[in-house]
Formats: structure tokens, C-alpha cells, sequence
């Protein structure tokens, strides 16, 4: 029953009324139409959805089965989505997946996270991961062989960040990588991983706020000291990058 109630409440929360159009207005200037998008922890498919409805092929993950299950369902029938029930690492193999049947978007790879979130973030508190179970792991270089390079990557994989992006070699033109607090040192291992792998700038959403932080795109170096510092009292949000050089419509 559990389950059921995590999966409504997701229903709720990520398909609210004028949800979609916040996200397409977020979204636009990154993705358009023809371009390449890799949804990696897609969930239910909000995003998705808004990446496909600005024209992109998308290429939906999610390794929970239940929740793959409902994503087939709500975005699985477009013409532009592919959806894959792999979970994406640092390399190609198997991993057992936490599963919260209450919260399941907090589901996570990552042991350490998980047990030091109910610690270290308030909300985490009554958060339970009552099962595991065994999922495959592809990673970005193969996804990027098997598809192509993706002009956009939203990575959200509850403290697993920094392993999908462990995975992949080649810098790609735009990426969101989630932030939580009490593990914001997740969110600064991804900015220097992209730092090594191309001349990235960066900026940061707070929660589910459709606006940028910062008027101009930062260096590398101050936005991991802002995480370091701790993202501005930020419970959580998302870091975008994007190639310096690349194109910025």
C-alpha cells in the first residue's frame, strides 16, 4: 500500500497544474528541437515530457520497476521518448537499487548517502528504504555510443552523481546534477569532474524554482565553494553546467 500512496504522492507533486509549462520555459534555452537528451533518475517523466515537447529526442532511465512502469505509461507512447529501466554508474554491470516505497524518489545507489542522509538532512528523518533489488547499470559513454552525444544530461540519482558522471569521458554541451544538503559534497565532486572534462561555467536552481541563482554563470571554483559553504542554506536543487565554448541560444 506504501507504494501506491509514494507513487500518487509523485503523481501530485510532479504533474501539478502549470508544472509543464515552467519546465519547457526553463528547458528552452538548452534543449530544441532534434537535439539529444539523456533523462537519467526520469521518475515519472515531468521532465521528460517538457524535453520531448520542445522538440527533443529523449532517452528516459529509470530502474525502479514499479515507477518505469507508470513512466511507460505517462510518456513511454511518444515518438520522441525512449524509456530504459537501466540505472547508469561509473561502469556497465549490475547494482542493487535502495528502493522507499513511501518517498520513491530517494530510491539510491549509493550505501554511504543513505546512511548518512537521515542524519545529516532533517528531512531524510523518517525516510525508509524497505527493499533492495537488482538493477542494470549502463554508463554515459555507452548510453552516448549506443545513442549519440546528448546536448543536455539531467542527472538525479540521490547521491549518485558523481558515478554517472565517473562514466563518462567526454564532455557534452549542457548537464543538471542534483544537490542535497548534508551531501553537498557530491554536488562538488560533479563540478570537478566536469571541470577536467571541458571548460565548463555553472549555475544553480534552489528546490524545485524555475530561476537561475546567480545573474551570470560562475567558474568551477565558486560554485564549489558556494556548495562548500552550504548552497546558500538550500535543502537541495540542482547545479547546471555548460561548456563555455558551446552554443548558448
Amino acid at each position: 500500500m506504501s507504494g501506491w500512496l509514494g507513487l500518487l504522492r509523485s503523481l501530485v507533486v510532479y504533474w501539478r497544474p502549470g508544472r509543464q509549462r515552467a519546465l519547457k520555459r526553463l528547458y528552452r534555452p538548452l534543449v530544441g528541437t532534434g537535439d539529444l537528451v539523456f533523462d537519467v533518475g526520469a521518475h515519472l517523466g515531468d521532465r521528460t515530457a517538457a524535453f520531448a515537447a520542445l522538440g527533443a529526442r529523449v532517452v528516459a532511465l529509470e530502474p525502479q520497476p514499479a515507477v518505469r512502469r507508470w513512466l511507460e505509461r505517462i510518456v513511454g507512447l511518444s515518438e520522441r521518448v525512449t524509456v530504459s529501466g537501466e540505472a547508469v554508474g561509473r561502469t556497465v554491470g549490475t547494482a542493487r537499487l535502495a528502493v522507499s516505497k513511501r518517498t520513491p524518489t530517494l530510491s539510491t545507489l549509493a550505501d554511504d548517502w543513505r546512511a548518512k542522509m537521515p542524519e545529516a538532512n532533517p528531512t531524510f528523518r523518517n525516510v525508509r528504504w524497505e527493499e533492495t533489488v537488482e538493477v542494470p547499470v549502463t554508463t554515459l559513454d555507452a548510453l552516448i555510443e549506443r545513442y549519440g552525444v546528448p546536448r543536455f544530461c539531467k542527472i538525479d540519482v540521490e547521491g549518485y552523481e558523481a558515478e554517472v558522471l565517473a562514466g563518462l569521458s567526454e564532455p557534452v554541451p549542457g548537464l543538471s546534477v542534483e544537490f542535497v544538503s548534508g551531501g553537498l559534497e557530491v554536488a562538488v565532486a560533479c563540478v570537478r569532474r566536469l571541470e577536467a572534462l571541458g571548460s565548463y561555467e555553472f549555475n544553480a536552481i534552489r528546490g524545485e524554482r524555475r530561476t537561475f541563482l546567480f545573474d551570470g554563470w560562475q567558474t568551477g571554483e565558486s560554485m564549489a565553494r558556494w556548495l562548500r559553504d552550504g548552497a546558500g542554506g538550500a535543502s537541495s536543487g540542482d547545479v547546471y553546467a555548460r561548456l563555455a565554448t558551446g552554443h548558448h541560444a
